[in-house]
C-alpha cells in the first residue's frame, strides 16, 4: 500500500493552527512527550481503494474487537474513511464518534456523512490535551495513524480514562518507525500508554504497521506520570 500522507488521521491545521497546536503546554501535573512529534500535514493517511485494497478496515476492526452495538471513538477522524465504515460496522444500535481537533475537517466530514445519509455519527471537536468524548461512553476508543502527531499524549490519555466504559479499550495503528518518519516504535508507545495507567492486551501485525490494544489499569495520579525516553 502506498503511503500518500506522513501523517495523521487526526486531521490536518493550517499552517498558523499546527503552530500554535505544537506550542500548546502541558497539562498541569502531566509531562510532554520526551520524543519528537511528528507535525500534523494531512487529513488522510492514504487514498481510499488502496487502504480497502489492502484489507485494512477488516483486519483493523477484527483485531480491536468492534462489534454491531457498540459505541467506537474515531479519534482523528479527518476525512472520515473509519468514520463512514465505522458507520455499518457498529450498526443502527451502535454510534460513532468522529473526533478531530480541526473544525474544517469535521465540517467537511459531516458534509460526507450527510450525503452518505449515516445517521449514528456525532461529531465532536476535541484539543491536543483532551479528547472531549462523553462520560463512561466508549467501548473502543480508535486512533490510527496520527498517535505520533499529538502534542500532549499523556494529558489525552490521561482524559480519555474517564470516557470508556467499563470494560472499555483503546486501539492505537501506528508504523513501527521514528515519530519524525510519522511512526511511532511499538516498544515507546506502549511506555507511553503504560504510563498513564493503562495495561497492554495484545498487539497485532498489519500490513502497514502494529496495532495495539489497551485496557484500563489502575490509575495514576498526574504527578507520578514520567515521560518515557527514547
Amino acid at each position: 500500500m502506498l503511503i500518500v500522507r506522513f501523517a495523521c488521521i487526526i486531521g490536518a491545521f493550517a499552517m498558523s493552527s499546527a503552530a500554535t497546536a505544537q506550542t500548546q503546554q502541558p497539562s498541569p501535573g502531566l509531562p510532554p512527550p520526551g520524543r519528537p512529534v511528528a507535525r500534523i500535514v494531512s487529513p488522510a493517511w492514504d487514498n481510499e481503494p488502496s487502504r480497502d485494497s489492502a484489507g485494512e478496515f477488516a483486519a483493523v476492526t477484527a483485531a480491536a474487537g468492534i462489534k454491531p452495538g457498540m459505541t467506537v471513538a474515531d479519534i482523528g477522524a479527518g476525512s472520515g474513511y473509519y468514520t463512514t465504515r465505522l458507520s455499518a460496522a457498529v450498526g443502527p444500535q451502535g454510534q460513532v464518534l468522529a473526533q478531530d481537533v480541526v473544525k474544517r475537517y469535521l465540517d467537511a466530514l459531516a458534509r460526507r456523512v450527510r450525503e452518505e445519509k449515516l445517521t449514528n455519527v456525532r461529531f465532536v471537536r476535541g484539543t491536543q490535551s483532551n479528547p472531549r468524548l462523553p462520560a463512561g461512553s466508549v467501548d473502543v476508543a480508535l486512533m490510527v495513524h496520527m498517535y505520533h502527531e499529538i502534542t500532549q499524549p499523556y494529558a489525552l490519555l490521561h482524559r480519555l480514562r474517564t470516557s470508556l466504559k467499563p470494560g472499555g479499550r483503546i486501539a492505537i495503528v501506528d508504523l513501527d518507525r521514528d515519530p519524525e518518519n510519522h511512526g511511532m516504535p511499538r516498544d515507546l508507545l506502549v511506555c507511553e500508554v503504560r504510563a498513564v495507567g493503562y495495561e497492554l492486551v495484545k498487539i497485532t501485525d498489519l500490513a502497514a504497521g502494529y496495532l495495539a490494544v489497551f485496557k484500563l489499569g489502575p490509575p495514576k495520579a498526574p504527578q507520578s506520570v514520567k515521560a518515557c525516553r527514547r
